[in-house]
């Protein structure tokens, strides 16, 4: 009787037990940190070893913080940094970070690591690195962009360092500059105006290559009149009667010759 006694109030504490718990389940790819808040006896604080994949039950006073340490990507838009010349600037930045130490990270710099720690060190390095250059380098040059990409790059990774942060830096991408709607229309407006001066240019290039080829034709004509002794009026004849033959010639139409006096003049066939 004292035996079965024993055993059912064996097992009613294993039943408590199992039911009084924190079950700790984490992802495939996160690690949970326990946090031990005993009620009554020892000491508190983060567990020295972190719950990878698979299930495990700890005490219900424990709890636990989820750790992602797989990359993590951030994105970040900034609004109204100023470049070198003064424009405000709008930028999409994305910064890709991985956790190297879950129970350091979450022992030192709590849960909300990137919010308190990380954040702020990143917009203000994006706003001193896009202050070394102007609005038409962050908008067009993809070597300033490139250039911020790596002065960013090279201050957090020194920054997380420099605070002992159990994290990895992965890349730093900032994109392209998209300025204000009144410097973008200035900028349609200017490349309209030096379009319209480049086709009026072309146009009086042509115009004055055209002139260039009339005016050497005509002192080539006049050097051959002069060269086969002709008169103005018999080169004009000349050029007429040869105007004659290509149109009534061999390869030409048929044409109807009307003899008036010492003059003639072609009519051309219909066919």
């Amino acid at each position: 009787m004292r035996g079965s006694v024993l055993i059912l109030l064996g097992a009613f504490c294993a039943v408590l037990t199992m039911t009084g718990c924190t079950v700790v389940n984490p992802d495939v790819g996160h690690e949970a940190v326990l946090v031990r808040k005993p009620w009554f006896f020892g000491h508190g604080g983060v567990d020295s070893e972190p719950v990878k994949t698979g299930l495990s039950f700890a005490a219900l006073s424990t709890t636990y913080i989820d750790v992602n340490m797989q990359p993590i990507q951030y994105e970040e838009k900034f609004t109204d940094l100023m470049s070198s010349d003064g424009v405000p600037l709008d930028f999409d930045t994305t910064m890709a970070l991985q956790v190297t130490n879950s129970v350091d990270l979450i022992e030192h710099f709590g849960p909300n690591w990137y919010e308190n720690n990380v954040e702020r060190e990143f917009a203000n390095t994006v706003r001193q690195a896009v202050r070394t250059h102007g609005m038409n380098e962050m908008a067009i040059s993809t070597t300033a962009i490139d250039d911020v990409d790596s002065q960013v790059s090279n201050h957090l990774s020194q920054y997380l360092k420099q605070i002992n942060m159990p994290v990895k830096l992965l890349r730093v991408t900032v994109g392209r500059a998209n300025p204000p709607d009144s410097v973008k229309n200035q900028r349609i407006e200017t490349a309209q105006q030096e379009q319209r001066v480049q086709t009026e240019e072309q146009t009086k290039l042509a115009e004055d290559a055209r002139k260039a080829a009339e005016e050497s034709r005509a002192q080539a004509d006049n050097a051959y009149r002069n060269a086969i002794g002709l008169s103005p009026e018999q080169f004009i004849e000349l050029q007429r009667i040869g105007m004659e033959l290509k149109v009534c010639g061999p390869g030409g139409g048929r044409c109807t010759f009307i003899v008036n006096g010492s003059k003639s003049q072609p009519i051309l066939d219909a066919r």
